[in-house]
């Protein structure tokens, strides 16, 4: 076949508009999709016609006080268990990344010991502590027994949920900030150190900010599946939101009903953590969105290093 050569834009032009664009088809995209919506209907009404369900009784419990203080204790253990595990984790990750084996050792083994061991084996290992040790003593010497505490005085079933998800939650923190740390390139902290930043101040100014990236999407998830997690206090009569639900079903007898009110509060309160999840990983993702801002830490760095050539070029 012969082509002709296009004179200009207008005859280029011209031949294009005498060509009409038809989209590709996709017979079988359209046949699932029909398929999907079919069964997503019949799944919907098998669910809001069933009368098992008890949907009025579900209504009548969703704003029950009872429930409400039990998804209220969720979100207190929630946030506690994760604050104090951040703060252990952070430490543990440090002591993992120090050159020293007294400090990598140790924090090796508290990742293998309380990542590897179910969380429900942990908390009742931390509410019968009185079984291992009677009293909590502090002794020193010279000076012999400062206080004596039983156990059980400390140790309720909110401490033990406390203690025993943290340390549980702590070996997972380690892995994510370990791993975020590592992610800051060792140029940046190399150039800090040469211009004579302190470890802590390179640490809370350069590398923090920039490994905060890689950190928050798996603390994000991890928060997500700590708040899910949290139902296992119920085990060791914490009134959790599960635990308040068992306690007037046991009453009641309406297993269903208030097994799909926990279920909706913690899809509510799951919702808006991967709301805020999502906004903060924005914040800290800022410069791949296509802003003109560089990362927290380079911008202070490149600060550093501006004001270091111009007190070099006044002397």
């Amino acid at each position: 076949m012969n082509v002709l050569p296009l004179k200009d834009d207008s005859v280029a032009a011209k031949h294009t508009t005498q060509f009409k664009v038809v989209p590709l088809r996709h017979p079988w995209r359209w046949t699932a999709a029909g398929l999907v919506a079919i069964l997503m209907l019949l799944l919907t009404q098998a669910v809001v016609s069933n009368p098992n369900l008890q949907w009025p009784v579900v209504a009548s419990y969703i704003l029950n006080p009872i429930i409400l203080q039990g998804l209220w204790i969720t979100v207190g253990l929630t946030l506690a268990i994760m604050f104090f595990a951040s703060v252990i984790g952070m430490i543990v990750a440090l002591m993992m990344l120090s050159p020293s084996k007294m400090l990598s050792l140790p924090a090796a083994g508290f990742i293998w010991w309380f990542r590897g061991t179910p969380a429900l084996v942990q908390l009742i290992l931390w509410y019968n502590l009185s079984l291992i040790f009677k009293d909590i003593t502090l002794w020193l010497p010279g000076l012999g027994t400062i206080f004596s505490i039983p156990t059980n005085t400390i140790m309720t079933p909110l401490v033990a949920a406390v203690v025993a998800l943290s340390l549980h939650e702590a070996g997972y923190m380690a892995e994510i900030i370990r791993n975020g740390l590592k992610s800051v390139s060792r140029g940046q902290t190399e150039a800090a150190l040469c211009l004579g930043m302190k470890p802590s101040l390179l640490l809370r100014r350069i590398v923090i900010p920039q490994a905060m990236r890689v950190i928050i999407p798996p603390t994000g998830n991890e928060t997500i599946n700590l708040l899910k997690t949290t139902s296992l206090v119920s085990i060791i009569a914490v009134g959790d939101l599960l635990y308040s639900a068992q306690a007037i079903y046991a009453r009641t007898f309406e297993t269903i009903p208030l097994l799909l009110v926990v279920t909706f509060w913690y899809l509510v309160v799951v919702s808006i953590m991967t709301v805020g999840q999502s906004y903060l990983e924005r914040y800290y993702s800022r410069d791949e969105a296509g802003h003109d801002s560089a990362p927290v830490g380079l911008s202070r760095l490149g600060l550093i290093l501006t004001m270091r050539e111009k007190w070099r070029g006044a002397q």
